[in-house]
């Protein structure tokens, strides 16, 4: 078994190749050569800390994965990470350990990858101006995945804090204009494309703000049912998408506090990005149509990612391994 720290994985990743492994794996999911289930989601009244169990099993990867997912907002005032993960992968075939990953720039990664997938898919051909809601790693990390996605020529950028939105506009690599903006409405009036990235826990975005044709990842709000970065008119005006239907009902507030106050129901999720790829649901069907991508996160990206960085780390001698019937 191969041990990967964090700053192992950072030198290891290869986004392109990420994207066309999350897409992939979407695929299996829709035609049944993976398998996804519901994730379990496990809390007590002694504190505020949630822990997600994240599971999948491929045939393209031959390979089964979990990560162990800490939700602990008390971290924040602490000084530490408010989420903390590990993945574990074994063979498929005989069980036997393949690796144990720090789960940080796994999830990073393949998360902004899936926002890549949903936006190669759903979005307009046309759309030329990214937009970010949010300026920390995240944000960062979806500029890095879109960028071959569509032909950018503007990226636009609002943060809570003004100074962060600033600092990640000056410190990007980026082919275009680049604009900070005071206030998160500006973001939707401008862009084709919008990304929100936040830990928000009430709704940030509004659904008046939403123009036709715009396509939306919903992506930041934390694995909780009760909490949320876009109000119920945002989902109601929207044509949504998930990337898996039964953890999207376990842990996504965006849909689910929408679904309990009576804007939407969960017939009116269209499908999931991998049932689009597949060609067993309709995309995007007219240039004026709203789409949403309600990204929660789901075990097959952990497992697609990191049978790539495995693979990667192997062929370049990284990493430590383990005997563990030693």
């Amino acid at each position: 078994m191969i041990v990967l720290t964090a700053s192992q994985l950072e030198g290891l990743v290869d986004r392109p190749a990420t994207e066309r492994a999350v897409a992939q794996v979407f695929l299996d999911i829709a035609r049944g050569s993976a398998d996804q289930p519901r994730p379990t989601s496990m809390s007590t009244a002694a504190d505020s800390g949630r822990y997600l169990l994240m599971a999948a099993l491929s045939d393209t990867t031959g390979t089964a994965a979990v990560k162990l997912l800490a939700d602990v907002p008390d971290n924040s005032a602490r000084g530490l990470p408010t989420q903390r993960s590990m993945i574990v992968v074994l063979d498929r075939t005989d069980g036997s350990p393949i690796a144990l990953l720090h789960g940080g720039p796994p999830t990073r990664v393949r998360t902004a990858a899936a926002s890549a997938v949903a936006t190669r898919a759903l979005s307009r051909e046309d759309s030329r101006t990214l937009g970010l809601v949010g300026a920390g790693g995240l944000a960062r990390e979806h500029v890095e995945a879109m960028r071959g996605v569509r032909d950018w020529d503007r990226l636009v950028i609002w943060s809570r804090t003004g100074e962060r939105a600033a600092a990640l506009a000056d410190s990007l690599d980026w082919d275009g204009a680049i604009e900070v903006v005071d206030e998160c409405e500006s973001v939707f009036q401008l862009s084709d494309v919008v990304c929100t990235l936040t830990p928000s826990v009430t709704p940030i975005v509004r659904g008046e703000w939403l123009r036709p044709g715009q396509h939306l990842n919903v992506v930041g709000a934390r694995p909780r049912p009760d909490e949320r970065e876009v109000d119920a008119t945002t989902m109601a005006r929207s044509s949504v998408w998930v990337d898996d239907v039964a953890t999207a009902e376990t842990k996504s507030g965006d849909l689910m506090m929408a679904v309990a106050e009576g804007v939407v129901t969960l017939d009116d999720v269209v499908g999931t990005v991998g049932q689009v790829l597949a060609g067993m649901c309709s995309g995007r069907t007219d240039a004026g149509q709203i789409t949403l991508f309600d990204s929660v996160g789901i075990g097959a990206q952990d497992l697609a990612i990191a049978d790539l960085l495995v693979r990667e780390a192997r062929a370049r001698g990284i990493g430590v391994q383990l005997d563990l019937n030693g």
